[in-house]
């Protein structure tokens, strides 16, 4: 397999993961909901802050209110308000006592955040494994390419030797058919490869929200293998993988809901203040000062108590789902664990055939030329080198990907 070399302005998988986080859609996305978060804490924050609310208006009856009164046996009516009047108010209400209705409002809202901010991270980490994905697919292509290539050089210079040798009249026509056949199928094999290449760079700058015919070269070096034991790298993953700490946030988020609906049932204590302005003449004091204090109380409410359960049960859900994805990262772990474990043996495997395969075309070529095997021989020693080549390219950037699945499953993409 023919190696590729480091070029100085190619693109490294660092570079890439940057680039994408920083333009991706869906990473906008997520950082959108972050923010919206945020307001929402600060939203549930505010519900401690005095709340300032003023209002005024104008009223005109058809005639002015009176009032009727007996006095020495005589009854009289005099006026009690003008018959239109302005009047307008400002008033500031404070919690002072909410039995805890406001704490588990601000407590569930954090909680949200926290649950926001590790769903972004998550959404980061699979994005950086989605361009992993992206960038070993267009090196693993660019390197078929180069075998493919290889293999049309190969058969191009086989059928150039046996016309040479049927004009000469020492091999047969059938073999001339076969060398062609053979080289015009290499051909579409290398349009097919070239085709897989353009189609994993268009992917890639999908990714990247670049055009997608943007031109891509890509640096070959990639991210060392993980150091620790399977056990080690498991105990990592339940630690640093942001899923299981957007599921606990979330739960959290839940239980606190549920305790600020109950204490919506409890005593709900404010007090408030200000000043009143009610036009009429006839009222001595037209502006006044006020200041209360008011408790609700939900003695009977046949709403609350479900909206909690409900809550509740959505906690309960998510525990479950919880548990279930600590065993799934577990395995997760394991399958990236035995698939760079298989690929290291297929990679000293495949090693080891490259020279082998490459010497057996040496000896089928001489063994033709020499006429001692039929031109078949050379075809398929050439067919066995190609597989090697394949295997060896696979091989390799498998092993890369596996390497690549072991850091997104522990989180340290």
């Amino acid at each position: 397999m023919a190696c590729l070399s480091f070029v100085s302005n190619a693109e490294t998988l660092e570079a890439a993961w940057t680039i994408a986080l920083e333009h991706n859609h869906q990473i906008k996305s997520a950082q959108a909901n972050t923010a919206a978060s945020e307001q929402q804490l600060q939203s549930a924050q505010g519900q401690r802050l005095p709340e300032l609310n003023v209002n005024t208006g104008y009223t005109q009856y058809n005639q002015s209110p009176a009032a009727i009164a007996t006095f020495n046996g005589e009854t009289t009516q005099f006026a009690t308000a003008q018959a239109g009047s302005a009047k307008a108010q400002a008033m500031v209400s404070v919690p002072v006592y909410t039995s805890g209705r406001i704490d588990h409002s601000i407590d569930s809202a954090t909680s949200t955040l926290e649950a926001t901010q590790q769903q972004q991270a998550s959404t980061e980490l699979n994005l950086k494994m989605r361009v992993a994905e992206a960038y070993i697919n267009v090196l693993r292509a660019k390197s078929a390419v180069q075998v493919a290539d290889s293999h049309v050089e190969s058969l191009a210079a086989d059928s150039k030797d046996v016309n040479d040798r049927f004009e000469q009249g020492i091999v047969a026509r059938n073999d001339v058919l076969a060398a062609s056949v053979a080289l015009a199928n290499a051909e579409q094999q290398q349009i097919k490869v070239q085709h897989q290449l353009d189609n994993a760079k268009t992917a890639y700058n999908q990714l990247l929200d670049r055009s997608l015919t943007n031109e891509v070269s890509l640096d070959s070096r990639l991210p060392e293998l993980l150091a620790g034991t399977l056990d080690e790298l498991t105990r990592t993953a339940l630690k640093q993988r942001p899923e299981l700490t957007v599921l606990n946030a979330q739960i959290e988020a839940l239980q606190q809901q549920a305790a600020s609906v109950n204490a919506s049932r409890l005593p709900q204590v404010n007090v408030n203040g200000g000043y009143q302005y009610q036009q009429n003449r006839y009222q001595a004091h037209e502006g006044l000062w006020v200041a209360g204090i008011n408790m609700d109380w939900k003695l009977f409410d046949g709403s609350s108590a479900h909206k909690s359960d409900a809550l509740m049960s959505q906690a309960i859900s998510l525990k479950e789902q919880r548990d279930d994805l600590t065993s799934l990262m577990a395995m997760q772990v394991r399958q990236a664990w035995l698939e760079i474990e298989e690929t290291k043996k297929r990679l000293a495997t495949a090693e080891k055939t490259i020279a082998q395969a490459d010497e057996n075309l040496k000896v089928a070529t001489d063994r033709y030329q020499q006429g001692l095997t039929i031109h078949t021989e050379v075809l398929d020693a050439e067919n066995l080198r190609l597989t090697s080549h394949d295997n060896l390219n696979n091989a390799h950037y498998d092993s890369a990907l596996a390497q690549l699945h072991l850091r997104h499953a522990v989180g340290v993409l």
